[in-house]
């Protein structure tokens, strides 16, 4: 694995921080991809020699072709490329605005077609490669107050099978995990401040916990090994079976 390059989006924190960590420490060359200069920078220090910060504000989607020709000029490659990063917005429907909708669809759905382009321009020219999106339970079923965020984890869906078809052929192969309650500091944040709805996730997940960061990563290096090597266009819930719970 030392001659293998990935980028992971959203790197700094949470499920992309794991994400990143489970392939510095399997020998992958890492491209940190965060927004905030410091913060990617000292998470790429603490993971180690493996991890390059990119530092990239992906609304900002003109600025993502320099970004990754310079990356794939540097490492020569790129092998993988998780699109992790996303941002929320809890509001009732009724008072979500034209500017806030577009705002997460700018960032969750536009800029990961953009990313996704732009690798894939460097994959189909080694014939390889491999593209794993980050989709959400909000995409599974109906949540309330999340409107735009479960509009684009949606799309992300249908736009990894129709990525999978059209990329296949030039040898890479696209496909989509949907975690389901991890273990953040943003879910606890969420759930600790409302009972009713945490004894409800726990209630109708059969296993009977919620996953940890490692657990979505664990899933994302595998689709990206060559253990799966024959799936392509799928959507791997990995969330204690919480979205076939009853």
């Amino acid at each position: 694995m030392r001659d293998k390059v990935s980028i992971v989006t959203g790197g700094t924190s949470g499920l992309g921080l794991a994400t990143a960590r489970k392939f510095c420490q399997t020998g992958y060359r890492c491209y940190v991809v965060g927004r905030n200069p410091e913060k990617t920078k000292t998470t790429c220090t603490e993971l180690g020699h493996n991890a390059i910060p990119v530092i990239l504000d992906l609304s900002r989607l003109e600025d993502i072709p320099g970004v990754i020709a310079g990356i794939a000029q540097e490492a020569g490659q790129i092998d993988v490329l998780v699109n992790n990063a996303g941002i929320n917005m809890k509001k009732p429907m009724l008072e979500v605005t034209d500017a806030d909708f577009l705002q997460i669809i700018q960032t969750n759905l536009l800029s990961v077609f953009a990313i996704s382009r732009e690798v894939g321009k460097v994959m189909q020219a080694a014939g390889s490669g491999s593209i794993i999106n980050i989709s959400s339970m909000a995409a599974q079923y109906g949540l309330p107050y999340v409107i735009a965020y479960s509009a684009s984890k949606t799309a992300i869906e249908g736009m990894t099978r129709a990525m999978a078809v059209e990329m296949g052929p030039m040898g890479i192969r696209v496909n989509c995990v949907a975690p389901g309650f991890i273990k953040t500091p943003m879910t606890a944040k969420a759930l600790d401040s409302d009972p009713e709805r945490k004894g409800r996730v726990y209630a109708r997940t059969p296993m009977g916990e919620m996953g940890i960061p490692e657990d979505i990563a664990d899933a994302v290096y595998f689709l990206a090994s060559r253990e799966a090597r024959f799936i392509t266009g799928t959507v791997l819930p990995v969330d204690g079976g919480n979205s076939i719970g009853f």
